[in-house]
């Protein structure tokens, strides 16, 4: 096949350009060049920004199309009318965020989506497309803006369109370092200050395993819209940092600390305690259980845990420069201290100290 990724030189992107290479296709990267294509061999490499000019798209064809980076609605309408004729498929990478509802969990594909109020929606038609999201004051409507371009690409190439919902992907070249600071943190051994309950349930996918099951899809001409994570209810956090611990062969101990301390102390969920949600919010406790049967019966397949603890440790050791999530040793040492002198001082009973 040919295949053509917007996008293509970060994360997902680069995977997608792997898997598609070593099934022997043909891919050619669309990209405005803010991102180095180093280390990309034997690829087609057009340069240029989507949110401008998609002339040099015109008069080609290929067999599919990946969006892997569509946020405003009006961008990705304007790239499935350039290639309406152009394509064969259209695969738009969407987000569990999409969904409107995370109060209970097992949501699937026929779940609400998240939809723009008619005062949101003029406001993303007079964004500038090349503006930052979250600078422009529209990160809240993350889920939402997903939802509306999955819609543009539906209008466009009706039943050739193929959705991909992902939940938290991690592993070798994440940007967002959710996953690799439990992944360093644990490596670094010593007491580990964990959130919330050891018995919580985690559910993220190594982006391997979703660019190569995207691959196999279009092979097989596959259109609609899957859910994509790993299997929910199948891994706790004390799960996953246990297997984190035996990967490194690291000393760590984990403290964990109840919703209630994280948040009188001003714990960032997701940002400064990645993967970790209260689920005293009733808001998010089914976020990280999304149902994933439709993507099993269409052979989603996943490698070992360890196998994506293992590359992401290696992988992180040749990275410079601070971790873009997780907590800094000094606060995360001052927490320590205050959970052990508050709780046991008040005689609270402390939460699991797994050793």
């Amino acid at each position: 096949m040919k295949i053509l990724l917007i996008g293509g030189t970060k994360f997902l992107g680069r995977h997608l350009v792997v898997a598609a290479q070593e099934r022997r296709h043909d891919v050619t990267i669309f990209h405005r060049g803010h991102h180095s294509s180093a280390g990309l061999e034997g690829i087609e490499e057009i340069c240029g920004d989507r949110n401008e000019d998609l002339s040099q798209l015109q008069g080609r064809q290929w067999d599919a199309v990946i969006d892997t980076c569509g946020y405003l609605p009006q961008t990705v309408k304007a790239s499935a009318e350039a290639l309406r004729n152009a394509a064969g498929q259209y695969v738009f990478i969407s987000s569990v965020s999409a969904y409107t509802d995370f109060k209970l969990a097992d949501y699937n594909e026929t779940t609400p989506l998240a939809t723009l109020t008619p005062a949101q929606a003029a406001t993303v038609a007079a964004i500038d497309p090349k503006a930052d999201i979250t600078a422009a004051g529209l990160g809240e409507l993350y889920g939402a803006l997903k939802a509306r371009c999955e819609h543009e690409a539906q209008q466009v190439f009706d039943a050739r369109t193929l959705v991909i919902r992902p939940g938290l992907l991690v592993g070798p070249l994440d940007p967002t370092d959710r996953f690799t600071y439990w992944v360093s943190r644990v490596a670094r051994g010593g007491e580990v200050l964990a959130p919330g309950s050891p018995n919580r349930f985690v559910q993220f996918m190594d982006a391997r395993d979703l660019a190569q099951w995207i691959v196999e899809l279009l092979e097989r001409n596959a259109a609609g819209v899957f859910n994509a994570a790993c299997p929910p209810f199948s891994l706790t956090f004390a799960q996953l940092l246990e297997a984190i611990k035996a990967v490194s062969q690291s000393d760590a101990y984990f403290t964990w600390a109840d919703d209630a301390f994280l948040k009188q102390q001003g714990v960032k969920e997701w940002s400064e305690m990645p993967l970790y949600l209260a689920q005293s919010s009733q808001e998010t406790s089914g976020f990280m259980a999304a149902n994933i049967d439709k993507a099993l019966a269409a052979n989603l397949t996943f490698r070992p845990l360890a196998d994506t603890i293992r590359d992401t440790l290696a992988w992180h050791a040749t990275q410079p420069g601070p971790l873009q999530a997780g907590l800094e040793y000094a606060r995360e040492k001052k927490l320590l201290d205050t959970w052990h002198r508050t709780s046991k001082g008040a005689g609270i009973t402390p939460a699991a100290d797994t050793r």
